[in-house]
């Protein structure tokens, strides 16, 4: 949704709001990286599933990393897989 295009998105224990308007509203499909933790106490873990879904839904590249154990907060694992994400994104 924003105007500049990016290369690559890493979202950590997040959201995606309105993905009834995301058709309409995305400018680009930059390929998508979803991490959150299951056990995250601030945004429910099925949020991720959901925001999956609505990203594909209108054809975006979406891959996820579930998180075990974790909470509202972002641990190694999900920093070298977002890591890697970025540096796959970066150099291709």
């Amino acid at each position: 949704r924003r105007e500049t295009t990016l290369a690559a998105v890493v979202g950590f224990s997040g959201r995606l709001l309105a993905p009834e308007l995301l058709a309409a509203e995305a400018t680009s499909k930059p390929p998508i990286m979803l991490i959150h933790g299951e056990m995250d106490e601030m945004v429910p873990f099925d949020s991720m599933a959901e925001a999956e879904e609505g990203l594909s839904a209108v054809d975006f590249s979406v891959q996820t990393v579930a998180c075990p154990g974790l909470g509202h907060g972002i641990d190694p694992s999900g920093l070298q897989n977002g890591g890697n994400f970025l540096k796959a994104a970066f150099s291709g």
